[in-house]
């Protein structure tokens, strides 16, 4: 999953607030006949990249319905911190021949923009509930040559042990390919760092491609193949395919409607033995190594976002059930800013298979805003949230009320480019009966679901 981890984005929104630009985003009124579209404020993006996703055409009414769903659309590609819409105004005369009758308007719709910035040589970090707080440095592009593709290189290292574990990243991921909609993202990730949780060395490289097939505004083809070379097991491929029903109003901080997703991945390739074992007079000696893994998994990611006014209901459910042979290097953990916000994971929460429940209410405290910092343009939002966390795993059969963890929350989110939310929370669980601080870089769905890469 290509995603820029930088917490430096969230000071510079923090420091932004006394700089917030805010004004009408709409001044066409509705109705009126397009004669032509034009784009303003397009200095690095093609306008290719925009007009796939404009509703309303030249030679139709402009309506603002359509407007509106042009403007989530504009805003999930996170290129622009602003976008507005206005259109000069006149009786029909000679300059356009038509059918209309003479008494209605036309005008030329104009589209305004203001560009997120582009390129973003900074630090960089990242946040999980295996290694903590990992910082480093980044270079990254959020628009290679206009065409919405965005790119970077990172290096991380731990901060508590500092500089025992260390990640090496390339990311790369367009919604489109050679003007198709095959969204796609690229990953390459080399890996050295001790996994506490689970106890083993990581000392892995991985190469993964992820599709996502727009066959309707609605429905989604998904593909993805990987290969994973970890030391001391067997090479671990992985080859998935599966469907996504998205009805939600906006990929990036949702507000209204369903998301639904069920993918099936085969990993592994054939041979669950031990790694590298001998049998002799009737016994095995093996090397040390962790074995090899052979299953299929099926995974469920369902979502529901309902609105009134600034409160924002959300209900997600991410549900991972595996067949066959799965070592402990690849168990789910529960704990943390990703997964579960009532403890801290730890080699005591382990499972083949999980659930993650979530139910949050969300208050949009302060709507994104468009604004500029040294000739920086970018946006922010502040919203409050409190919810309720459910977790369960499990290793065989079904699951029972054994495997089950309940905990409350709350906390405040700052809406930021790139990053889309940085969490700021405070769980707790009855069990536990303390409470914890949480940091956490995106939607925890979405963090959950990648939390192990």
């Amino acid at each position: 999953m290509s995603c820029l981890k930088t917490t430096f984005l969230s000071l510079l929104a923090l420091a932004a607030i006394a700089f917030a630009e805010s004004g009408d985003s709409l001044t066409c009124p509705e109705g009126t006949v397009i004669s032509a579209i034009r784009f303003e404020g397009l200095e690095h993006t093609n306008p290719r990249v925009v007009q796939r996703e404009l509703l309303n055409k030249a030679g139709e009414p402009f309506s603002v319905e359509k407007f509106e769903i042009e403007k989530r659309r504009l805003q999930d590609l996170d290129l622009f911190t602003d976008i507005s819409v206005s259109c000069s105004v006149a009786k029909y005369g000679q300059e356009i021949a038509s059918a209309q009758p003479r008494n209605d308007k036309y005008g030329e719709l104009i589209y305004s923009f203001k560009e997120i910035f582009r390129w973003i040589p900074a630090p960089a970090g990242k946040k999980t509930d295996r290694d903590g707080l990992m910082i480093g440095l980044a270079l990254a592009n959020l628009n290679v040559l206009g065409e919405d593709i965005r790119a970077e290189l990172q290096y991380r290292t731990s901060t508590d042990p500092f500089l025992d574990n260390n990640e090496y990243a390339f990311y790369a991921s367009s919604p489109y390919l050679f003007g198709l909609p095959l969204g796609w993202n690229l990953e390459f990730l080399r890996t050295d760092s001790y996994d506490e949780i689970r106890g083993f060395q990581d000392d892995s490289w991985l190469l993964d491609l992820d599709l996502d097939y727009g066959i309707s505004s609605h429905l989604s083809l998904l593909m993805t193949v990987a290969g994973r070379e970890l030391k001391d097991a067997a090479f671990l491929p992985e080859a998935g395919f599966g469907f996504a029903f998205d009805f939600r109003d906006s990929k990036l901080d949702s507000r209204q409607g369903v998301y639904f997703e069920y993918m099936l991945t085969h990993v592994g390739e054939g041979d669950d033995r031990d790694f590298n074992c001998n049998i002799i007079d009737d016994g095995a000696t093996c090397d040390g190594g962790m074995g090899g893994e052979n299953y299929r998994e099926l995974l469920t990611d369902a979502r529901a976002y309902y609105s009134i006014w600034r409160f924002v209901t959300g209900a997600t459910a991410l549900v991972r059930y595996r067949m066959g042979d799965v070592e402990r290097y690849d168990y789910y953990y529960h704990g943390g800013a990703n997964t579960f916000r009532g403890h801290e994971a730890d080699s005591n929460y382990l499972g083949v298979h999980e659930a993650l429940l979530t139910l949050e209410e969300r208050f949009v405290l302060m709507v994104r805003h468009a604004a500029s910092l040294w000739g920086i343009n970018f946006f922010y939002g502040v919203q409050l949230v409190a919810g309720l966390d459910g977790s369960l795993l499990w290793d065989k059969g079904r699951p029972g009320w054994e495997n089950y963890e309940g905990a409350v929350y709350g906390g405040v989110h700052l809406v930021i480019p790139a990053l889309d939310r940085v969490r700021f929370e405070v769980g707790y669980s009855p069990d536990k009966g303390e409470p914890v601080f949480y940091f956490g870089l995106f939607d925890k769905v979405t963090s959950s679901r990648w939390r192990s890469r």
